[in-house]
């Protein structure tokens, strides 16, 4: 097999001619894809004024703090409610789950309270009982009760409760032989003369328990992260000078870099197998070891699963398989990768000479910080902004329950006059406005413009890259030729005329993108039906929309680079591009995916070396800063967020790497077209790339 295509197939187009005033991205261009452009910049003006009105309307103390039956919020600084922090619930059995308790939609009276009731007390006791049991019940019926304990002021019944995120919920236990008890008693007087037993509370408070253990896990690892946020940022800035001194070293030793990092990678898996083949050996024996992730089940303590010979055989299996999967393909493109060490050879040269585009990803960083910032504050505004809604609840008929009432001028009014028994009570949250009704289609608009503006973010960032990378290459005497701010130069061009270019690309891309959030949405509401065809179709549709979404973004990216040298529109360039690499499909695969996989191992290395010595470092194993290292839950959850940062940090500079390699590869391949034999290729980077090689 040969790199060159002899005979490229005429559907792909003709190839390029030989142009002798060529000389790089094009600087007489003009605008194009203007429709889009107007389009994208009013759907910004659109999703500004989105914003904006959820701002005037949402109100996130509704996340915060709990709401009252009179709308009040509890435990608000500067409020009489002030120190009472917790919501109390008059009849918790009306509820139907706690998980509605907090979508704040549970049809009984809600009272901000002190503290959760600790005993169980009817209100026909309190009566009848002492002083102490009165004053006690008090504290737990609405304002304006002295001395004397109503009905419609006071709950029938106290049953005792633990605070759970600000909310009184009853106190579920289990004793010898999975009796639930509810403070101790199976059964309780609900007030009314009925009996009720503790497995009625239980099967309206079940749904609870994962969330229980999820917000004990939560609040675990928010301590983890107060303890250890000053090892995390250091060691994120070690991931950082290890990436910037990579790149470095790529830029004069290339080629010995190379194969350094694939002997690294192999090393650092190895050594994974290795540790974890020693952690199951000395587990044997060991009471409890043999034990099974299944018979386990879901523990909240992550570090059980680690006294488990299973969960290091499983460590080691995934590990051996990843280094026999590295070593195979190593074998299978060893002379493919001396190709791809020439091309990274020259893309290091060209980022030697572009230096500004190592710093480029900052900015890129802070504008998708930006775009997600504003989502995710326009999100929790727009999910806080409905309206409280109170209707009439009552005992007895009443023309006028479940209509809409006013708790401010309820008991001046005639509901209260005819139905004596009658409540106004916080329902739940909506609006019968305009702006309730397509309150979901603010919410929809929300998301989609976030992806469309994360997406346009990323295509700007390969846009001013490529154009940099390009006037590189084309420079017929390196570095005379090369303009003074290749960055500034590129990105100038790509958001005068090419704006509308880029949010076509990354509107076709948002499209799909909310079509699999939409997909993955379905799933979720079926995943308790009993149709296995439609969870087959659901299924095939999400990995066909994957594999689309996946297409779409490689296309794009080389569509991008025809854009930065070119200047013409998105479709052709996407045809060109698309062309052109059919043209070169040999090449693409020899050339460009082997360079890429060579790439991902260099971020696999900076991220194995970050996690192998935070392993080391949070789980105490360093005897020399053993006293250094924070006492913690879970000292993986450091260690996974070194991880994912050092690996958001790599590939941030790697990007850089990516995207030159890619420019380079498409200049390379229209460089052997238009100098096929005819001229002396003045242009071509590397002749060793050219040179055809054996299968």
């Amino acid at each position: 097999m040969e790199l060159e295509e002899k005979n490229p197939d005429p559907k792909y187009g003709e190839s390029r001619k030989f142009d002798p005033n060529f000389k790089g991205p094009i600087h007489n261009r003009g605008c194009t894809d203007i429709l889009c452009c107007i389009l994208f910049i009013l759907a910004l003006l659109g999703y500004f004024a989105v914003g904006i009105l959820a701002w005037s309307q949402g109100d996130p103390r509704k996340v915060i703090y709990p709401t009252d039956s009179r709308g009040q919020f509890c435990g608000q600084a500067g409020t009489p409610l002030e120190k009472k922090r917790l919501l109390f619930y008059f009849n918790i059995l009306k509820c139907a789950s706690p998980l509605v308790l907090l979508e704040f939609q549970c049809p009984t009276t809600q009272l901000c309270v002190e503290s959760c009731p600790d005993r169980h007390l009817t209100l026909v006791k309190a009566k009848l009982g002492n002083k102490e049991d009165r004053e006690y019940y008090k504290q737990y019926c609405k304002d304006g009760v002295d001395f004397i304990l109503r009905d419609s002021l006071c709950p029938a019944m106290l049953m005792p409760s633990k605070p759970f995120t600000r909310r009184c919920l009853p106190a579920l236990g289990t004793m010898k032989g999975g009796v639930v008890v509810v403070g101790n008693e199976t059964s309780f007087s609900d007030g009314e003369g009925n009996n009720i037993n503790a497995t009625d509370v239980l099967e309206a408070s079940k749904k609870s328990n994962v969330v229980v253990e999820a917000r004990q896990v939560a609040m675990r690892i928010f301590e983890d992260y107060t303890q250890s946020w000053h090892w995390i940022l250091l060691g994120l800035v070690i991931a950082m000078v290890v990436s910037l001194i990579f790149i470095v070293l790529l830029r004069f030793l290339a080629g010995v870099m190379v194969w350094v990092m694939i002997v690294l990678v192999i090393l650092v898996i190895g050594y994974g197998i290795f540790h974890c083949f020693m952690e199951f050996r000395s587990l044997k024996g060991e009471p409890g070891a043999d034990v099974t992730i299944r018979d386990l089940g879901l523990q909240t303590d992550f570090s059980v699963y680690l006294q488990i010979r299973q969960t290091w055989l499983a460590f080691m299996i995934i590990l051996a398989i990843v280094e026999v999967i590295i070593i195979m393909l190593l074998i299978f493109l060893r002379k493919r990768i001396l190709i791809a060490i020439a091309l990274i050879k020259e893309a290091s040269r060209a980022v030697g000479h572009v230096m500004s585009s190592l710093f480029y990803p900052l900015l890129t960083f802070a504008l998708l910080a930006i775009v997600i910032a504003y989502w995710a504050i326009t999100a929790v505004f727009l999910s806080t902004s409905n309206e409280q809604v109170y209707k009439v609840f009552n005992k007895t008929d009443c023309d006028y329950s479940r209509e809409t009432c006013d708790p401010k001028t309820f008991n001046t009014s005639n509901v209260s006059a005819q139905c004596p028994d009658a409540e106004c009570l916080f329902a739940f949250y909506g609006g019968e406005t305009l702006y309730h009704k397509y309150l979901i289609l603010f919410q929809f608009y929300n998301v989609f413009l976030f992806f469309w503006c994360a997406n346009f973010v990323t295509a700007l960032g390969q846009v001013t890259l490529s154009g940099a990378f390009a006037s590189y290459y084309w420079a017929f005497k390196k570095p005379e030729d090369i303009p003074a701010y290749p960055i500034f130069a590129s990105l100038g061009r790509a958001l005068r005329y090419h704006t509308g270019s880029l949010a076509f690309g990354s509107l076709i891309l948002s499209l799909v993108q909310v079509i699999r959030v939409f997909l993955e949405y379905l799933d979720h509401k079926l995943k308790g039906a009993q149709n296995k065809f439609a969870k087959f179709l659901l299924s095939c549709m999400k990995c066909c929309f994957w594999c689309l979404e996946k297409c779409i973004k490689f296309l794009n990216r080389n569509a991008y680079i025809m854009i930065a040298i070119y200047g013409k529109s998105f479709c052709p360039s996407a045809r060109d591009a698309f062309f052109l690499l059919m043209r070169n499909i040999v090449r693409v695969a020899v050339l460009d995916k082997v360079t890429d996989f060579l790439l991902f191992l260099g971020k696999l290395l900076i991220v194995g070396i970050v996690g192998i010595f935070s392993f080391f470092f949070f789980s105490g194993r360093i005897k020399a800063v053993e006293e250094a290292a924070p006492s913690l839950n879970y000292y993986w959850v450091p260690i996974l967020t070194l991880v994912v940062g050092s690996y958001l940090i790599a590939h941030g500079f790697f990007s850089v790497y990516a995207m030159c390699v890619d420019t380079l590869f498409l200049c390379f391949c229209e460089d052997l077209e238009r100098n096929d034999g005819s001229s002396e290729r003045p242009y071509f980077m590397s002749p060793e790339l050219a040179e055809p090689v054996p299968d």
